[in-house]
């Protein structure tokens, strides 16, 4: 799940806002750190409990697992140097590499990594990431309770680790490759119990050095760290939800890297000063508008279909996105998609007169629903325009604007009609569009958050990540989205390019197709 957040200013205390940042001054800054903006507060760092873009971005930073991802979307050692795969596609071997140690100095062995990944299937962690590992054999056993261990996990030696599935599994290795397949000390779980996920530690290239809730998260570089030196000496993430103080703190030199926001984009880019130094890619993701399709009024899938056809998605993303993004036409993003969506399934073209046709013919029109968003400017400014669209044919939709953690609990637990989201690529592969967002298994926090169920979906959506043949699988999904598409349990409105703008001293920077490839290691500042 992700999301920005943000507030608006009275006159006066803009003002204020703005005397106080010029009244402050880069040399505040610690040598050598590099400073971000974040406009929330992590809900958490613990990889088992991670959910949204900012915890795992950092997390990134944090931690290792087995294998990541490559420039190229392949998948490379990380802990692990080497692997084998068997023949059936069951058995996953994996070889550690030695001297990999805690920011503690303890080293890491093949039993940690059985530790951590039974803990994301314990009961008792409540991960809404235990997806991840339950197609290893055992895991449900385990997580029922008749059995205390993962059979699927076993250590060979102490750098030997091997991994067992009930049955083949293509995306297994990728999803490797995400947050909550990071390895943990188990002493430090101990000793912090439930305060672990904001006293975090792993093997990563930096150390959490300071959390300051809705303040800002102070990461000290590494020296112990396995794969390479760091050239800068930590990060700084600064809690800013308000944009334009955002914007005015990257103008006097105290943020070096900013995710340009809707309101700024057309000014650094109109500007020869900034405007060779804005970096941008094609984003591996999908924004859209949920509709809650487990009770009335949107169990109705006629009036699902009526909300796509009300809302001028092209004129939206050319007008107030300003073409930051790519039309979606569907949950998969089109850098992943390697089949064609045929016409007959296309629900999404604008046509207001259709969505009153079917509103009057289901008896709807003045259907009440709530729409629920959270406080970022860019938000409530398209929420009020979604809610123009939908007026014009008869829907009223009273907005609730909720603070980012309440906001997640009331989405997570069904309350709003509508709600307003996007979901990000954690590894390169439709399935992460698919199983974790439409799968009836995934209702609530584990992605399914439209509580969308069809049996057809789910069995064709099995049969894909069953497959071994790519050519079969990508049969699978196109079945199961084409059917997604015509059910409208989401209106999908684009996928997102990332446009981030960075300080002129700043080097090296790139922006990575997916967030965990960021390990923050070549980066560098020149002064």
């Amino acid at each position: 799940m992700r999301n920005k957040k943000g507030s608006r200013l009275s006159p006066a205390a803009l003002l204020f806002v703005v005397l106080l940042l010029f009244s402050c001054s880069s040399s505040n800054r610690l040598d050598g750190y590099l400073y971000y903006r974040l406009n929330t507060n992590p809900t958490t760092l613990d990889p088992a409990l991670i959910t949204d873009v900012s915890g795992a971005a950092i997390a990134a930073k944090l931690f290792n697992g087995l294998v990541r991802l490559k420039d190229n979307l392949e998948i490379a050692p990380d802990i692990a140097e080497k692997w084998q795969i068997s023949k059936d596609g069951l058995r996953y071997t994996f070889f550690l590499k030695k001297g990999v140690r805690f920011s503690a100095g303890r080293e890491v062995r093949a039993q940690d990594f059985k530790y951590s990944f039974e803990r994301i299937l314990s009961p008792d962690t409540k991960s809404p990431n235990s997806w991840i590992f339950d197609k290893v054999e055992g895991a449900k056993e385990f997580r029922e309770g008749r059995a205390d261990e993962v059979k699927g996990f076993r250590v060979i030696n102490d750098y030997a680790f091997e991994i067992k599935l009930k049955k083949p599994f293509s995306p297994f290795l990728s999803m490797l490759t995400t947050a909550p397949a990071y390895v943990i000390p188990k002493e430090d779980v101990k000793k912090w119990g439930v305060d672990f996920s904001s006293h975090p530690s792993g093997t990563g290239p930096f150390v959490l050095k300071e959390w300051l809730p809705n303040r800002e998260l102070i990461l000290q570089g590494n020296k112990m760290y396995f794969d390479g030196d760091v050239s800068i000496s930590g990060i700084i993430y600064r809690i800013i939800p308000e944009d334009l103080t955002a914007v005015t703190e990257f103008e006097l030199g105290n943020i070096d890297v900013l995710s340009l926001p809707a309101s700024a984009y057309s000014k650094f880019r109109d500007d020869r000063k900034w405007n060779k130094y804005i970096v941008s890619n094609s984003g591996l993701n999908t924004y859209y508008l949920g509709m809650n399709s487990s009770r009335q009024p949107f169990d109705n899938p006629s009036l699902r279909r009526a909300v796509s056809y009300a809302i001028d998605r092209t004129r939206i993303l050319i007008t107030f996105y300003e073409n930051r993004g790519r039309l979606a036409i569907g949950p998969v993003p089109d850098l992943l998609r390697k089949w064609n969506i045929k016409e007959s399934s296309r629900f999404l073209i604008y046509n207001p007169a259709k969505a009153k046709e079917i509103i009057n013919k289901e008896r709807l029109s003045g259907t009440k629903v709530f729409l629920y968003i959270t406080a970022d400017q860019d938000v409530v400014d398209l929420s009020e325009i979604i809610q123009s669209y939908l007026s014009e044919v008869g829907i009223n939709v009273i907005i609730k604007q909720l603070e980012w953690s309440a906001y997640k609990d009331a989405v997570n637990k069904g309350e709003p009609d509508m709600f307003w989201l996007s979901w990000w690529a954690d590894y390169p592969d439709p399935e992460n569009f698919l199983f974790p967002l439409f799968h009836s298994s995934n209702l609530g926090p584990g992605g399914n958050r439209a509580r969308y169920v069809n049996k057809e979906v789910d069995f064709l959506i099995e049969k894909g990540q069953y497959s071994i043949s790519e050519k079969e699988r990508n049969y699978f999904y196109q079945k199961a989205e084409e059917i997604i598409i015509k059910d409208a349990p989401w209106v999908f409105f684009w996928h997102r390019n990332d446009y981030v703008i960075t300080q002129p001293w700043i080097k090296g920077y790139r922006i990575y197709p997916i967030y965990t490839m960021d390990k923050g290691t070549e980066i560098s500042i020149e002064r």
